[in-house]
């Protein structure tokens, strides 16, 4: 029964064009890690998402019905009322009641307000902000609040897309007995373009300040799967 329930990790990038990884010809950023996971499985090089933008798509995900169906057709702003209705089930449902542990960690924004939560929608554990982007610096004007499990975090010290990883790796390492299901979605590399020194480091010859906070985050979010 066991080996008919593996552990499932679904990890999402923000804004990431599939031009910008090695593993699909790009010989400019660094991407050493999902290089790897690409080698040793699968490569879609004929696939579509069903919506270009935030919210449509993750409403997508874990319903599996068009952002039509659920009347989520464009990106949420803040504080909308609006969401994936509680009229849906979710896939963590679904996996909840087939006896995995569920987990979110990252970028939400499908539902900002009281049931629409991802902690109510069939997570067992969630670190999330609601929003559609914040910062990623611990000290910032442009911080929209963390929670942990529907409670708001006081302060994250870490830069943002590491500690996404340090949570992901927690909670496998909490739930490696049992069938899990983890959701890891980074915000990276949404705006804004913000990268530690120890990312930008890495690429000394990229002169455009832009370009070269990119493929920091980029390189951040790529050791934070390794």
């Amino acid at each position: 029964l066991q080996a008919k329930r593996p552990n499932i990790i679904f990890i999402l990038a923000d804004d990431l064009g599939w031009a910008e990884l090695g593993c699909y010809g790009n010989r400019f950023n660094e991407t050493p890690h999902l290089d790897r996971l690409a080698k040793r499985g699968l490569r879609f090089t004929h696939a579509y998402a069903s919506a270009p933008v935030c919210s449509p798509y993750r409403a997508a995900f874990l319903t599996g019905q068009y952002p039509a169906r659920v009347g989520i057709l464009d990106y949420l702003r803040p504080n909308s009322e609006n969401g994936l209705s509680t009229d849906q089930i979710t896939l963590p449902e679904r996996l909840r009641d087939a006896g995995y542990a569920t987990g979110m960690i990252g970028k939400w924004h499908i539902g900002f307000r009281e049931g629409l939560r991802p902690h109510e929608r069939g997570f067992d554990f969630t670190y999330v902000f609601h929003s559609g982007a914040r910062s990623y610096y611990p000290k910032t004007k442009n911080g929209d609040p963390l929670y942990r499990n529907g409670i708001r975090v006081a302060k994250e010290p870490a830069y943002l897309t590491d500690a996404f990883a340090a949570e992901s790796a927690n909670f496998i390492k909490q739930n490696r007995n049992d069938p899990f299901f983890l959701y890891l979605a980074f915000n990276a590399v949404h705006t804004p373009m913000e990268a530690t020194n120890k990312y930008l480091k890495r690429f000394p010859n990229i002169k455009d300040r832009k370009r070269k906070a990119m493929a920091g985050m980029l390189s951040a979010m790529d050791d934070a799967v390794g």
